[in-house]
């Protein structure tokens, strides 16, 4: 490395190495032989976390090598609960229809016969009010994060990760870091730093703030940079959230620092260029749901959830359908199964179903690797 693409196309014509897909959406080489060096160059990657997006970027000193935009399972979740409330950005469910069929469940399988201690409760399997965890939403959205760098970290040879992190206050009279009371942590700051610690069995890591008071932040290289930043976090271009990982992963190059006595100035040299931009989301099936409130006519209730499809199809395959002239991708996401219809359901990236297709129309691409890249 470096190397270029028409050297990388005769390698590959020559069976020098073979060219695969990442499950980051990056075609790459591999060679079949031992390389003639083994030099690297430095590469870092910026990861800029957030609730419902994450922006993420390969840099090097004269290139941008990779830009994505994640949608993260929080705000999937909320995209797909089109008829529950909002409220203060968080989805409330039904959940006391949900509670009531649970009771029913519950009163259908205890043979009330016996004696109470005998009866089939569900005894408490730990004290979930003790520990110490963080939020399964929360960490859902870490664990993507986590997945996609360590994805990414089998073709580029990271030399460091620049993670950046929320600012909590301080409480000045005990000095800890937390509520303002100073009583406690917050749980996103908290995964943050969990998530930080998985990432140093990739590379190690450089912990960033938006905002630094040497002039390192992430917002002061961005504008240092020249880089634009647009204010629609749902919009899904690099400017919404890429360009903060391309000003973390820049940092590592470039430094505002004293130069001589009483002058500060930026130091270091780094060149952001055009780069592949994607964006990632999960599919968005559900492997098993509650029956439907009330079953059909002979007591038989509609199939709800689940993965698997008779045509050899699971949901989250990515295939390609041919339709109309034109070639679709997408990714498997629920089936139809009669006597008059045999079809399958495809999604876009963000998970909103494209058509169903007969079988005929659809030949496979890859099997589900649970992620979804544009």
């Amino acid at each position: 490395m470096p190397t270029k693409p028409s050297r990388a196309r005769r390698m590959v014509r020559d069976g020098v190495a073979v060219g695969k897909w990442n499950d980051a959406g990056l075609y790459y080489i591999q060679l079949t032989k031992p390389p003639s060096d083994k030099q690297r160059q430095p590469i870092h990657l910026g990861c800029d976390p957030g609730k419902s997006y994450t922006g993420i970027a390969v840099q090097s000193a004269k290139f941008t090598l990779y830009t994505a935009h994640l949608v993260l399972p929080f705000q999937r979740v909320k995209e797909r609960l089109g008829a529950a409330v909002i409220k203060g950005g968080k989805a409330i469910k039904n959940v006391r229809g949900r509670a009531l069929q649970r009771r029913v469940r519950r009163g259908r399988r205890i043979n009330r016969s016996v004696l109470f201690q005998f009866r089939a409760h569900r005894q408490k399997r730990f004290n979930n009010r003790r520990q110490p965890k963080l939020a399964p939403s929360i960490k859902a959205s870490r664990h993507m994060e986590i997945r996609v760098i360590s994805e990414l970290a089998k073709i580029f040879p990271l030399t460091s990760i620049a993670y950046e992190v929320v600012k909590a206050d301080v409480d000045l009279t005990s000095g800890r870091k937390g509520a303002r009371s100073g009583k406690g942590f917050s749980p996103v700051m908290a995964a943050q730093y969990w998530a930080m610690k998985q990432l140093e069995s990739i590379a190690p890591v450089v912990r960033r703030y938006g905002w630094q008071s040497d002039g390192n932040g992430t917002s002061q290289v961005r504008k240092h940079l020249g880089l634009i930043k647009i204010k629609d976090k749902k919009a899904q271009t690099p400017e919404a959230h890429a360009v903060d990982g391309i000003a973390l992963a820049a940092s590592q190059f470039t430094r505002y620092q004293a130069t001589h006595i009483d002058a500060m100035d930026w130091t270091g040299a780094v060149e952001v260029t055009p780069a592949p931009f994607k964006v990632i989301t999960r599919p968005g099936y559900f492997r098993r749901a509650l029956h439907f409130d009330n079953p059909s006519t002979g007591g038989i209730r509609k199939r709800k959830g689940g993965t698997v499809t008779p045509f050899g199809y699971r949901a989250g395959d990515k295939v390609q359908v041919a339709t109309k002239g034109q070639i679709l991708t997408g990714w498997v996401g629920g089936f139809t199964d009669t006597e008059k219809s045999k079809k399958v359901s495809v999604y876009d990236v963000n998970w909103k179903r494209l058509g169903q297709y007969g079988l005929k129309q659809i030949s496979m691409i890859r099997r589900s690797n649970k992620l979804c890249v544009s």
